[in-house]
């Protein structure tokens, strides 16, 4: 299977840690060019000497995708260092968990530009291409958050992921013909996204993710999903520890 990642050009925002470091290694390794983008530049570098060290293929473009020209900037700059684009998966993301009653919209605010907005724009910036050349995959970072609502404390952060989910499934039944889109719903996953908590709840989302699965089990999920054949799409895919509940 690993002939349908073969020589894709696959994007992945948030990619200097975690699920997104960990899905361009393993892409690159299964022979995909790989291209990361995210805010800390270092990072992203770092993630590329590893995959060049393993022969892989691999650069890094700084971005915010709470900018909607920066982020439409770097999939043009992708498909003139590439010559095409072929996947792109939504991955960055924030989850400060706090209850509504705390009344934080600053982290509202943020939860719905990244989360929410980021997706969005990632989506307004390769799917006209994907449409013209008539294939494309557009794989998204959801939640079990999206499909069970994480309260009290999650609830904002749930509202985003419910979201990402819906707009996943309304892509599908509009562009499904030509592009494949994927909604990947994981569980705790040991990545950097349980310290965007801050305050009394920080304490509680570590204890949480005591029981989270290595990052590089999502990533093999998505490597799944990239690697059918184009008369298969995978819509969505829940992983979660065998020992979460939630």
């Amino acid at each position: 299977m690993t002939k349908g990642i073969e020589g894709k050009v696959v994007l992945i925002t948030g990619g200097s840690s975690g699920i997104g470091a960990e899905t361009a290694r393993l892409l690159a390794e299964r022979g995909a060019k790989v291209a990361i983008a995210a805010r800390r530049k270092d990072r992203l570098d770092e993630v590329v000497a590893d995959i060049a060290a393993n022969g892989g293929t691999a650069r890094s473009y700084a971005l915010d995708v709470t900018d909607k020209s920066a982020v439409q900037s770097v999939v043009a700059a992708i498909i003139a260092d590439f010559g095409r684009l072929d996947v792109l998966i939504n991955n960055a993301g924030l989850m400060p968990i706090r209850p509504m009653a705390e009344v934080n919209t600053d982290e509202w605010d943020q939860m719905i530009d990244v989360n929410l907005k980021g997706t969005l724009y990632g989506i307004a910036a390769a799917l006209p291409g994907f449409l013209e050349q008539g294939s494309g995959h557009i794989i998204n970072l959801s939640s079990v958050a999206g499909i069970k609502v994480f309260a009290p404390g999650g609830t904002v952060y749930s509202g985003t992921k419910f979201a990402v989910s819906a707009i996943s499934e309304g892509l599908r039944h509009e562009v499904g013909e030509k592009v494949r889109v994927t909604s990947i719903e994981p569980g705790a996953v040991e990545s950097d996204l349980k310290f965007t908590t801050s305050g009394t709840a920080a304490e509680t989302v570590l204890d949480f993710y005591k029981q989270a699965i290595p990052a590089a089990s999502v990533a093999r999920a998505i490597a799944f999903a990239v690697e059918q054949p184009d008369d298969v799409d995978v819509n969505a895919i829940v992983i979660r520890p065998t020992a979460q509940e939630f």
